[in-house]
């Protein structure tokens, strides 16, 4: 029986190395026409960042070139696949960087030691909202800003709506956990922060088109 189990933990093991493995390969494929298309939103969300910035899932590090040289970075990056690409990034732009173990919902880093924490296209996939949202504030130090850029759910009762909740169960087996009608905004909203702005827009993607972006202030 041991056996057998040890053999089904190996298994499962292989398929979410193989699963992170294909989710690295797909976003370094994807991110050029993304970046495209929200470049110019991104330069303005970014234009005032500094100090020390924390990035929770950078990914292939496509963030790294919108922040300024004098910043002091560090990255949770929790699926391994990432980190050459985000090194070779980071070494390309001539920028130092440090990353850390963990994930949006256990962040390395002490309470109120960060000057900032962004997030573009992680809030989809963590499982717990409200307690990567605690996470962040946690992080932050007193007036510290999160600035974050997110695909959401689109209006309830309109028919992306419907393909969107259709589609999530392979979406999210495909996307590292991905949910494409996730309404982050409900729970953003409720988190505690002292302010919070930020907008709707659409980017004209397939099922994910809709998005939010902004600051919210410790």
């Amino acid at each position: 029986m041991c056996a057998i189990g040890s053999a089904g933990h190996a298994n499962r093991a292989v398929d979410a190395g193989l699963a992170k493995r294909f989710h690295a390969w797909l976003m370094l494929k994807i991110s050029e026409t993304y970046e495209a298309r929200s470049r110019e939103r991104k330069l303005a969300l970014f234009e005032d960042i500094s100090g020390t910035v924390l990035e929770i899932g950078p990914g292939t590090g496509p963030n790294l070139k919108y922040y300024p040289a004098n910043i002091y970075w560090i990255g949770i990056e929790p699926n391994p696949f990432m980190h050459v690409h985000l090194k070779a990034e980071a070494q390309r732009l001539g920028l130092p960087i440090e990353l850390r173990g963990g994930s949006a919902e256990r962040i390395e880093a002490e309470d109120g030691s960060v000057d900032a924490v962004v997030s573009t296209l992680v809030l989809c996939s963590v499982a717990d909202l409200a307690h990567t949202f605690r996470e962040i504030r946690r992080v932050l130090k007193p007036g510290g800003r999160f600035y974050f850029l997110e695909h959401v759910a689109a209006r309830r009762g309109t028919a992306l709506r419907s393909v969107q909740r259709l589609i999530r169960p392979l979406w999210s087996a495909l996307g590292d956990g991905c949910q494409p009608d996730r309404e982050t905004w409900s729970v953003l909203e409720t988190a505690g922060f002292s302010r919070l702005e930020y907008e709707h827009f659409t980017m004209k993607i397939p099922i994910t088109g809709p998005h939010i972006a902004g600051v919210a202030v410790k």
